[in-house]
This record gives C-alpha cells, sequence and structure tokens, in this order.
C-alpha cells in the first residue's frame, strides 16, 4: 500500500512538473518571431541573422543576387531578394512575403563612388521599405534601423570635449552622415511608426574590413595617424552591438533612439597599442600625416575613383571621419532602459577579433 502511495504521489509530481515545463515552453514558443534582416550578407546583419537564429526565431535574410552568402549558410535561413531602390518593384515583392514580426534594416552603403549614392541607398531605399509596409499593412510590431553616431557630426570638438546627446542640434558633415540623417527623420516623421534607432560609434570584430585592413598595417609595421591634435574615439564591439539590438527586441521598446560604445574613451594610441598587444608586441614604425596631405590624397582617390568605377577605403567622407576629434557620446538611456552592459572593452574585442582571423 505504502508502495503504491509513493508510486501515485511520484506519477501525480511528475505530471505536475510536466504541466509546468509544457506551460514555460509554451511561454517560450510565443516569444519567437518572424525576424527579417536587410543587408544580411553584411558585417553587421550577419551578426544579427547569426543572433537570430541563436534565439530561435524565424529568420529572413534580405540580400542582393549578387551578394555573398558566405556568412549565411546555415540552412534555416529564409532568402528573399527586394529591390529597395525600386518602390513599384518593391511593393510587388512584399506582397507576397509574411508578416514580419520585427525587422532589423542594415542595408545601407559606408562608401560611394558618387555621392547621391549615398542618398539613394541610405535614405531612399528605407523610405520605399516604410512606405510599402505602410500601404500593404504590414508594419512589423518594431523596425530596427542601424544608423550611426556620424549623424551628428562633429559637436563639442574644443577640449575638455563633451559627450554628444540627443538634445545636442545634429549637425552631419559627411554624405554618409546626412543620407543616414534624413532616415532618420523620416522614420521618425511617421506617426506611430514603431522604429528603434541605433548610432553606434565605431563597429569592428570577426568579418569587419575596414578595421581589419588596420590590423594588417600594424602587422606590417606600420601605423599611420592624421594631425596632432587631441582625439577621443569610442568603440563597440560587434556582439555588444547586436546583444543590444536583442534587449531593444525582447522588451518591445519603440519610438526610441540610442548611443551605442563599450562605455570607455580611447585614444588613437590606446587603439594602436591594443592591436600591438594583440599580435604579439610587434614593432611599429608611427607616422603623423599633416591634415593638408591627407585631406589631398583623399580628394585623389575621389578623383581616380570615379575614372575607375571603385570606391577606396580613403575618401573625402572618411577623411572627415577621421579627423573628427569627438567621438564621445551619451549611452545612459541605453543602460537605464534596457539594462545594457557591455561584455567586450577593446583589449578583450580586438584579442577576439585577432583570434577569429587567425582561425579563418
Amino acid at each position: 500500500m505504502k508502495i503504491l502511495l509513493s508510486v501515485n504521489l511520484f506519477l501525480s509530481e511528475l505530471f505536475q512538473k510536466s504541466k509546468k515545463l509544457w506551460i514555460f515552453t509554451s511561454t517560450l514558443n510565443l516569444r519567437l518571431m518572424k525576424i527579417l534582416v536587410t543587408g544580411a550578407s553584411g558585417f553587421i546583419g550577419s551578426h544579427m541573422v547569426q543572433r537570430a537564429l541563436q534565439l530561435g526565431h524565424e529568420v529572413w535574410a534580405a540580400i542582393r543576387s549578387t551578394s555573398s552568402r558566405r556568412y549565411l549558410r546555415d540552412e534555416r535561413i529564409h532568402f528573399v531578394e527586394l529591390q529597395l531602390g525600386n518602390p513599384d518593384k518593391l511593393l510587388e515583392q512584399l506582397t507576397y512575403c509574411p508578416l514580419w514580426d520585427v525587422i532589423i534594416h542594415c542595408a545601407g552603403a559606408t562608401k560611394c563612388i558618387r555621392r547621391r549614392d549615398y542618398y539613394i541607398i541610405n535614405y531612399d531605399a528605407t523610405r520605399h521599405l516604410v512606405d510599402a509596409l505602410t500601404t500593404l499593412g504590414k508594419i512589423p510590431q518594431q523596425f530596427i534601423y542601424m544608423s550611426t553616431l556620424g549623424t551628428f557630426g562633429p559637436l563639442h570638438e574644443t577640449p575638455p570635449y563633451r559627450p554628444i546627446t540627443d538634445a545636442d542640434t545634429p549637425q552631419p558633415n559627411t554624405h554618409y552622415g546626412r543620407s543616414k540623417r534624413m532616415a532618420e527623420e523620416y522614420l521618425m516623421s511617421q506617426k506611430g511608426f514603431p522604429y528603434v534607432i541605433f548610432r553606434p560609434t565605431g563597429v569592428y570584430g570577426p568579418c569587419d574590413k575596414d578595421y581589419r585592413l588596420y590590423i594588417t598595417s600594424i602587422q606590417r609595421h606600420i601605423e599611420i595617424s592624421l594631425g596632432r591634435m587631441r582625439q577621443d574615439i569610442t568603440f563597440v564591439y560587434i556582439h555588444d552591438l547586436v546583444k543590444a539590438v536583442f534587449l531593444a527586441i525582447r522588451y518591445g521598446i519603440t519610438r526610441r533612439c540610442y548611443f551605442i560604445t563599450d562605455g570607455n574613451i580611447y585614444t588613437a594610441r590606446d587603439f594602436s597599442n591594443t592591436v600591438r598587444h594583440a599580435l604579439g608586441d610587434p614593432y611599429v614604425v608611427h607616422l603623423t600625416i599633416p591634415l593638408w596631405m591627407g585631406r589631398t590624397a583623399a580628394l585623389l582617390c575621389d578623383a581616380i575613383g570615379q575614372i575607375i568605377g571603385r570606391s577606396f577605403i580613403l575618401n573625402s567622407d572618411k577623411y572627415r571621419i577621421l579627423t573628427q576629434r569627438n567621438w564621445t557620446c551619451d549611452t545612459s538611456s541605453l543602460i537605464s532602459e534596457l539594462g545594457y552592459m557591455p561584455e567586450y572593452d577593446l583589449r578583450r574585442g580586438i584579442a577576439e577579433t585577432i583570434r577569429t582571423l587567425r582561425e579563418q
């Protein structure tokens, strides 16, 4: 009798635990979403896709027919080609697409041969996507827009520098920054549209090409800097940026803008020394280029790029970015509203980046 009672109690307890587990699992399933990532083949976009897959979401990757799928080889990914530059064709394509719960809009251009291409790719394409979603009644719960700290331009450039905040008036001085700012303003002008805008500072990590070139330069014993005036630089490791985006998704944040860094302020020499340390401390020759020489080189690259139809790492936009002195910004709202705590400072992030590059 005692044995039978014990068995019944065991089965009853097992049932209750199974019921709780089922309820818990069902709750988790309810939180899984259909997520579209535009610019999915790019550096930031591909990491967003990977994280969404890790969390079990149904992931759609918007790419071009010519896009590389090197970092998009997971069989669970649904691919879709969206012609963001053609509003009529885009409207037709989206008609047959599902209603996505979240759209992470990473598609954009950081380097262009022609100035107008920045506005076509960064502003017009964003506007076309928002208009098509609105027309079709397929507005997602959240539209996360990957912008840039460059939308505010060179502010508070007289030492001691102070952080750029939302209260400041944006003064972008590059075509990249202006085009991104125009897209931001369009999103904010749409009544009730559920945008979330992230304005990261310098984003680095595995798969990024620009910082990889800098690391290669240090490895070859050369470091080049522009001008001698003090420069306060900020960074954010790709995994921390992705983390912040998915915190915003978890909490259902809408109609908010966030600056994002790793919480530290560095100098150009800090960055150089961090890379050197991660590479095993090779000797480095430090070359300081006068501003006039850097400006001349940028203009020359612009002219050659127009002739051969190719964009270079150095151009007039990049020159203005490199000579901006104050890259500090206020991330307090990101911390207070999302509980964002960066896991990677520059030392850890660079070490992880170089380790991954060596493995690849």
